[in-house]
C-alpha cells in the first residue's frame, strides 16, 4: 500500500507539463449538459489555442459557457494530472492569423477553420505516486 499523498504541483510544473504535450480533453458545458472531447492543441504564453469545425465545441464557446481542459500522463509508479479552467472566445483577423505561426494543425480530417483560445483563470495539477494493487498479484518468471 502507497501512504504518499497527492504532490501539488506548482503553476509553472503545470505550464510546463502543458506546453510538453498537445493532446487533451475539453470539457465544456451545452444547453445544460457537460461535455468532454478529445483535442490537439498548443500553448501561446499563457493561453491555449486549438482548431475546431462547426457543432457543439463551437456553439458553446460563442456562448461564452465555461471550458476545462485537462490532460494527464499513466507511468509505471508515478501519474499526474493538469486541469486548466477558464473562458473561451474565437479568434478573428490578426489574432487568428497570428495562430498560423504555431504549430497548430488538425490531427483529423474535415474542416477547422475555426480557431479557438481558452483564457484560463486557474491552472492546477497534481502528482500522484501509485501503487497498484494487482501488480503484487502477478506471477513473477
Amino acid at each position: 500500500m502507497n501512504d504518499t499523498p497527492p504532490r501539488t504541483m506548482s503553476a509553472g510544473e503545470c505550464w510546463q507539463a502543458l506546453r510538453e504535450h498537445e493532446f487533451g480533453r475539453l470539457a465544456y458545458r451545452l444547453l445544460g449538459e457537460v461535455h468532454i472531447t478529445p483535442i490537439n492543441y498548443v500553448v501561446d504564453g499563457e493561453r491555449l489555442l486549438f482548431r475546431t469545425a462547426q457543432g457543439n465545441k463551437l456553439l458553446s464557446v460563442v456562448m461564452h459557457g465555461p471550458v476545462a481542459l485537462e490532460i494527464d500522463e499513466l507511468g509505471v509508479e508515478e501519474a499526474w494530472s493538469v486541469v486548466a479552467r477558464g473562458s473561451a472566445r474565437v479568434l478573428e483577423g490578426a489574432d487568428a492569423g497570428r495562430s498560423e505561426q504555431l504549430p497548430l494543425r488538425p490531427w483529423v480530417g474535415g474542416e477547422k477553420e475555426t480557431v479557438v483560445r481558452i483564457d484560463p483563470e486557474e491552472v492546477t495539477g497534481r502528482r500522484f505516486r501509485l501503487s497498484k494493487p494487482w501488480e503484487h498479484m502477478m506471477p513473477t518468471s
